[in-house]
């Protein structure tokens, strides 16, 4: 059984624009060593157990897709500290960041910027974000140990369970929004309201 509250805790959310970028920050710590965390992020074999399938030439100046979802290029990489690729177009820059952290832990921070964000100011934040959330979901579950053997990440996805997770997420995310000034409050109901339906389809606002 997940610990949403937990989960959602672990989670440090800001968002910032600048001009007309947004960009979104992610920040969590893993029980685990850099060199672990990075194999669990970059390892085709042991992606598909946390996250999704993915494919391509997966080094600098390849390309890589995920199943069923975005592919983009992969512009640098310095194991195990940061990737940094395009995530679904060349205005759309994801980075990821591993930094040693207390205990032989690591603190990984998610870097997800957008020059052609999908809503106004920083309410594009709530495209990506709770999405994200449930990437560094299911990374912990696998890094810990918590994730069963036959799990399947994709059914995991649309499990009640999940998508409960996915509501909060979305809260989350509309709290960061309002601190970091970033949009009107009409524009973020707007699109907090789409968010819900994508992630949370039964959800209220």
């Amino acid at each position: 059984m997940i610990d949403i509250l937990e989960h959602i805790n672990a989670v440090q959310r800001e968002v910032s624009r600048t001009g007309e970028t947004v960009t979104v920050l992610m920040r969590r710590s893993y029980r685990a060593e850099p060199v672990e965390v990075w194999d669990a992020l970059t390892d085709p074999d042991r992606m598909r157990r946390w996250f999704m399938p993915v494919s391509g030439e997966l080094k600098v100046g390849g390309s890589f897709q995920l199943e069923g979802n975005a592919g983009g290029e992969i512009l640098e990489c310095e194991p195990p500290k940061r990737f940094k690729v395009t995530f679904g177009g060349p205005t759309s820059l994801l980075e990821l960041r591993l930094l040693p952290g207390a205990n032989d832990s690591t603190d990984l921070e998610l870097e997800h910027s957008m020059s052609e964000a999908p809503a106004p100011g920083g309410s594009g934040a709530l495209w990506v974000g709770p999405g994200w959330d449930g990437g560094l979901l299911g990374l912990a579950l696998y890094i810990h140990g918590e994730l069963p053997p036959d799990a399947n990440p994709m059914e995991m996805a649309n499990s009640a369970e999940v998508i409960a997770y996915n509501e909060q997420c979305v809260r989350a995310w509309i709290k960061a929004i309002r601190a970091s000034g970033t949009t009107s409050e009409e524009d973020l109901l707007s699109a907090a309201k789409i968010s819900l339906s994508q992630y949370a389809p039964d959800a209220e606002l």
